[in-house]
């Protein structure tokens, strides 16, 4: 090709489409989703399963004790207010249905990744399997971010083709309702943050709060201890730029003017990013990465690929729009109507909240948590504690009996052990154990349930530890404490090798023997096998989630309409996959929209610098109009 021809085309492939857009998503969305999924692979057995800490099938008990339903009986009421696929899981085959979820969720979201494509099957699947998981993930999944990612593998269940997994499905281009959705979805994210720390914590106000978050945060990694020993100026501009970027950035999201998008955009990846860097949050800011990507359109993205690829996107824009198959293309536009018509009005209640001198942070309105509201550190804690638990063999307590502690596997234990870096990796137990540092243990059932899990040798549970001082030994514990100690970091410049200084403050929970723990671990369920076991606690007359009211809106009096307007969406989708299938089998249109397809699909490698076969995109193209001229 000459050079004036190779100028002609890459002036051409300046695109304004969100076909690269699309693969950089999904391909971003399917990490997180291995993640998430490796995460309860390789924990879950321990939190959740039938021995585990808080175990599923209890759970299980108390939502049937609530709904006043039988064991082992479901009713549609119940399984709209609590959706989970545990409801059909019987008490015995809880660690089996764990296993199968998180590798059937981890096997396909690593094929997506490694494709860069999928269909609705696909992301309707990877939605379910978590949502199942999150809905009995209790106290270890009750955090923003698991809603976050519900929320948004939701919206990417309707951005790619009914049926098709093609790297560029000419007629299903991306959709306008799922670009702008995600972008609604940072902005939401970004203002909740922001308003909730100006209506929280005075640090927030008096621009002082980024003197202690370095060191106070639930994980620090290996770069947090520099950071907090910054200059007291450098924090004040920190805390100023964190309420600019939260509170003022993210408006230009929703101005309809391409570079101003795309700054946004900018900004709001870098700040995730310094966060990132700053501390291990779990996956929280790499999936918030995920919906300002929908920022950048094709002619910004196409940098980072292929001439190939650019060539071949530029005929899958042309093709789309030439060819898409008009009754699909308007059963497409219904689809993405009744979408809109959704978010619009499960973003009511979202509004309110957010205008609200009463905001509620991380907060789902509905059972489906399809939309949310979000918010992070409206406070600051200003002093680091920390729960140290320890173990000894001595049959009496003495004031000479010897104390082992336990290492968790990231949080602050040893003084001389060096912060971790696991980000977007969590560890559950350590992020809880934070929490545990600054309330009480008896209102904790979890952590008196650790204890006795550690007391009886639980081989799972002591997975999750990185050191259990009683592992190499032919005895188990006889006894396990927890202290409470004051943590801060060495100064700048000390001698001392340690990361940390502690001081001891007081005793966090008294000894315990296992069998001192029997009586209260029956009493609330906690049995080896719990199935044979109905709780009667006053806990378990309880609602185990309680349904949030707001502004006349009810999780579960919404659960109605929004699973009727999902049977609507499904019958859609069904007409789209028929569509779909007709086109792909048709003996005289279909063929040249399967040829079409195939010459797309050869753009899957997206490392091909040459095109095999023929001497440019533009005879490719040329062949796939001449086939159908002479189709029609």
């Amino acid at each position: 090709m000459a050079p004036s021809e190779n100028k002609s085309v890459d002036k051409e492939c300046e695109l304004r489409g969100f076909w690269l857009t699309r693969i950089v998503f999904l391909r971003s969305l399917a990490f997180i989703y291995s993640v998430a999924f490796a995460v309860s692979l390789f924990q879950n057995k321990a939190l959740l399963g039938e021995d585990g800490i808080l175990p599923i099938p209890v759970y299980m008990n108390r939502l049937r004790s609530h709904f006043k339903l039988q064991s082992g009986e479901t009713k549609v009421s119940s399984f709209l207010s609590v959706p989970t696929l545990f409801w059909f899981v019987p008490a015995q085959h809880t660690d089996t249905a764990l296993n199968i979820i998180s590798n059937t969720g981890l096997v396909i979201s690593i094929g997506v990744m490694l494709q860069g494509s999928a269909n609705m099957f696909i992301m309707g699947t990877l939605w379910v399997l978590y949502h199942s998981i999150v809905n009995v993930g209790q106290r270890w999944y009750a955090f923003g971010w698991e809603s976050q990612l519900l929320e948004t593998g939701f919206l990417a269940i309707w951005l790619v083709p009914v049926f098709s997994i093609q790297l560029l499905p000419v007629n299903t281009p991306t959709s306008r309702v799922c670009i702008y959705g995600y972008r609604w979805l940072i902005f939401r994210i970004m203002i909740g943050a922001g308003l909730i720390k100006i209506r929280g914590d005075k640090c927030w106000h008096d621009l002082t709060c980024m003197n202690y978050h370095y060191e106070t945060q639930p994980v620090p990694n290996p770069l947090s201890w520099f950071l907090h020993h910054a200059p007291p100026e450098w924090h004040r501009i920190e805390t100023m730029g964190n309420h600019i970027v939260e509170l003022l950035f993210p408006w230009l999201l929703l101005v309809p003017h391409r570079k101003i998008t795309a700054l946004a955009g900018c900004v709001q990846i870098l700040f995730q990013v310094v966060i990132i860097i700053s501390g291990n949050f779990s996956f929280l800011n790499w999936l918030t990465i995920l919906p300002a990507i929908f920022c950048f359109d094709d002619g910004y993205l196409q940098r980072f690929f292929s001439k190939t690829t650019r060539y071949y996107v530029s005929v899958a824009g042309k093709l789309s729009v030439k060819f898409q198959n008009k009754p699909a293309r308007y059963q497409r536009a219904v689809l993405n109507g009744m979408i809109g018509m959704l978010l619009v009005f499960l973003s009511i209640p979202v509004v309110q909240n957010l205008l609200s001198s009463k905001q509620q942070m991380n907060t789902s309105f509905d059972s489906f948590r399809l939309v949310n509201t979000y918010g992070a550190f409206g406070s600051i804690t200003k002093e680091r504690t920390e729960v140290i638990l320890e173990g000894t063999m001595d049959e009496v307590i003495t004031s000479s009996t010897t104390w082992q502690e336990y290492e968790f596997k990231c949080k602050p234990g040893s003084v001389h052990r060096r912060p971790c870096l696991i980000s977007p990796y969590h560890y559950r137990l350590d992020w809880l154990m934070w929490f545990a540092a600054f309330q009480q243990y008896h209102h904790n059932p979890w952590f008196v349930n650790l204890v006795a899990k550690l007391l009886e040798g639980n081989t799972e549970v002591r997975k999750l530890i990185e050191h259990d001082p009683f592992t190499n030994s032919t005895r188990l514990p006889t006894y396990i404490r927890a202290q409470h100690y004051r943590y801060q970091y060495t100064p700048l410049g000390s001698e001392n090798s340690a990361v940390w200084t502690r001081k001891y403050l007081k005793p966090y929970m008294p000894h315990v023997s296992l069998q001192q723990l029997t009586d209260w671990r029956e009493s609330n369920g906690f049995v080896k096998d719990p199935a044979k076991k109905e709780t009667t606690t006053k806990k378990s007359e309880e609602n185990p989630r309680k349904p949030v009211k707001y502004f006349n809106f009810d999780r579960e009096n919404l659960s109605y309409p929004i699973i009727g307007l999902l049977f609507v969406l499904g019958l859609l989708v069904l007409r789209l996959f028929r569509r779909e299938m007709d086109l792909y089998y048709d003996s005289s249109m279909g063929n040249v929209d399967k040829e079409i397809q195939d010459i797309l699909s050869r753009a899957s490698e997206l490392d091909v610098d040459e095109v095999s076969g023929k001497a440019t995109v533009e005879d490719l193209t040329k062949d796939c109009l001449v086939g159908k001229e002479k189709a029609e």
